[in-house]
């Protein structure tokens, strides 16, 4: 059973949400939340599967709670779907770098959200990584840049460096299926190109993914790409 949380400050909404996902006998919604900091609160209590989490909350919006979840060590497995109708370059980067699993419209269909809240679930990304790669070239652009302080803290949206200063942390086979991983390559492709056996790879996937403090595969890309370790097209 996949256990949801549905944070919406909009009781309309987290109506017909409740009523999409309580038609599926394999999908429990365990709370609702009506502001970011609700939200935060009942992922603490009931541990859900996955979040769907709205961006314009009050009190704490959607974005910094999703990333006060995903930097708790008692909600690793807990993921977040960013669920909003704001679906813009800023708030999906924004979404993914706080550490969200994905992103869908509110416009969904109801069999699109079902498919995405099993997709999350899981531990995949719902944005591929080559779809997330060209997002965050889009929105960035001119801004990213390889960091050259490694000691400096945490920079704002857009900035360089947000996300990469721990990469070089990593070990010189890690950073090159980093670099794979941000390319859009799914862990088979990335085994053969390597010469090594699948399950290596996914290996040095959790292994980056620890020490980069990365939620899953789509941080990963944003990490790779912030970080100059992929270069601009």
């Amino acid at each position: 059973m996949i256990r949801v949380l549905i944070a919406d400050d909009q009781p309309l909404i987290r109506a017909g949400l409740r009523g999409i996902l309580d038609l599926e006998d394999d999908l429990s919604v365990v709370g609702e939340a009506v502001s970011g900091r609700d939200a935060v609160r009942l992922a603490r209590a009931h541990t859900p599967d996955v979040v769907l989490m709205d961006i314009r909350m009050p009190d704490l919006d959607g974005i910094e709670a999703t990333a006060e979840i995903c930097r708790d060590p008692l909600l690793s497995g807990v993921h977040v779907l960013v669920l909003t109708t704001f679906e813009t370059d800023e708030h999906v980067v924004a979404a993914l770098r706080a550490g969200a699993s994905g992103f869908l419209g509110k416009g969904a269909e109801p069999e699109a959200i079902i498919d995405a809240v099993h997709v999350v679930a899981r531990g995949d990304a719902l944005l591929s990584p080559l779809a997330t790669r060209t997002l965050i070239e889009r929105f960035l652009g001119e801004r990213v840049a390889v960091p050259t302080d490694a000691t400096a803290g945490p920079a704002e949206l857009g900035s360089p460096g947000a996300l990469g200063a721990g990469v070089e942390g990593l070990t010189e086979r890690e950073r090159e299926v980093l670099m794979l991983v941000g390319e859009g390559l799914s862990n088979d492709e990335i085994a053969v190109g390597l010469f090594i056996s699948p399950h290596t790879v996914k290996t040095h996937v959790n292994r980056a993914m620890m020490k980069l403090d990365a939620h899953d595969r789509a941080q990963l890309v944003v990490i790779a790409y912030e970080s100059g370790l992929l270069p601009r097209r």
